[in-house]
C-alpha cells in the first residue's frame, strides 16, 4: 500500500495527542473508568471492546449489519482509541483492519490487544489525525468513526477524509449527535464529502447512558482524581459538568454514508490491496470520547 505524506500535525492536534496519551496511559494503570463505563451500561457494555465511548452491543450489532463486508476485505477505524471496536468487527467479520489514532499511546495499546482478536498480518494501526489519515485513496470497503468526529479540527476535511479512502460501494458508519431545536445536515455533508446519506438509526439509550456515566464520574471525583492523576481526572470531570446540562433532548444517530459504485468491471483500490501497511522506521503500526 502506497501513503500518502502526511502534513505535520497543528499545535492543537499535538495538545490533543497529548491529553489523549495522558489518559489511555492511566486508564490502563486502573480498572476504575471500565468498571464505571460497566456500570452506566448495564447488560449492554461490551466487556471485551473496553472503548471509551459510547459503544455498546447494540451499536456493534448495528455496525455489523450497516457495513455489509466480505471476508478479506479492508475495514479502517479512524479515531480507533485502544482498538476494541475495529478489532472486534475485524474478528466478527473476518476482514483485515487499519486503524488510526491522534494518541501513540493509544496506537500502543491497540497493537498489544490485536493478538487477542485477530493474527498480525490481518490487523495494523498506526499514529494519524482524522483530517489527513496518509492512507490511499479508495484502500477501504467500510470504515467507523465511533464519537472521534468531535475531536477534528476541522470536521467538514475530516468526512472528507474518510470519504476518500473508501472504494466504489464502501460505506462509512460514524456516530453523531444533535441538540434540541438543531436541524441536521447530514445529507449536505455527505454531499460535500462525495457521499451518499444511505440511512440514519436512533440511538436513543445513549443520551441516558452518558448522563449516568457523568454523574458517575462526578461521584467517584476523588477515587478518579487517586487513580488516575489530577489531570486526566479533572479533564473528564470538566467534561461530565460541561456536557450533563445539554443532554437532555439530545438525539444521537448512527450515520451510514457510501460512496457510489461503479463498473464491476471497474478494479478498485481496496480489491487489489494485500495487507494493512506499518508505519515507515519500523515499531508498531500506527479518548474519553466527548459525545458529538
Amino acid at each position: 500500500m502506497t501513503l500518502h505524506s502526511v502534513t505535520p500535525a497543528a499545535p492543537q492536534s499535538q495538545q490533543l495527542a497529548a491529553q489523549y496519551d495522558a489518559l489511555h496511559a492511566a486508564r490502563a494503570r486502573t480498572p476504575l473508568v471500565a468498571r464505571l463505563y460497566a456500570e452506566a451500561m448495564g447488560e449492554d457494555y461490551p466487556l471485551e471492546v473496553n472503548a471509551s465511548s459510547s459503544c455498546d452491543w447494540p451499536l456493534l450489532g448495528l455496525m455489523t449489519a450497516r457495513l455489509r463486508m466480505r471476508p478479506g476485505q479492508l475495514l479502517v477505524d479512524a479515531g480507533c482509541g485502544s482498538g476494541g471496536i475495529g478489532l472486534w468487527l475485524a474478528r466478527a467479520l473476518a476482514t483485515r483492519l487499519v486503524g488510526f489514532d491522534v494518541s501513540p499511546v493509544a496506537v500502543a495499546q491497540a497493537t498489544a490487544r490485536r493478538p487477542g482478536f485477530v493474527s498480525a498480518e490481518r490487523a495494523a494501526f498506526r499514529v494519524a489525525r482524522l483530517e489527513a489519515s496518509g492512507l490511499p485513496d479508495g484502500c477501504a470497503h467500510g470504515a467507523v468513526c465511533v464519537d472521534a468526529l468531535s475531536g477534528a479540527a476541522d470536521r467538514t476535511a475530516a468526512l472528507r477524509e474518510l470519504g476518500r479512502l473508501l472504494a466504489p460501494g464502501g460505506r462509512l458508519l460514524a456516530t453523531r449527535g444533535l441538540r434540541p431545536g438543531v436541524t441536521p445536515t447530514w445529507e449536505k455533508q455527505a454531499r460535500a464529502a462525495g457521499l451518499i446519506l444511505e440511512s440514519v438509526d436512533e440511538r436513543p439509550a445513549e443520551p441516558v447512558m452518558w448522563e449516568r456515566l457523568y454523574r458517575l464520574w462526578i461521584a467517584h471525583a476523588e477515587e478518579l482524581r487517586c487513580e488516575l492523576g489530577d489531570l486526566p481526572a479533572q479533564n473528564m470531570l470538566i467534561e461530565a459538568h460541561r456536557m450533563l446540562p445539554v443532554l437532555p433532548g439530545r438525539r444521537a444517530v448512527l450515520l451510514t454514508l457510501r460512496r457510489a459504485s461503479t463498473s464491476p468491471s471497474v478494479p478498485d483500490a481496496a480489491g487489489t490491496m494485500t495487507q494493512p501497511s506499518r508505519p515507515q522506521g519500523g515499531g508498531s503500526v500506527s479518548t474519553e470520547r466527548t459525545p458529538q
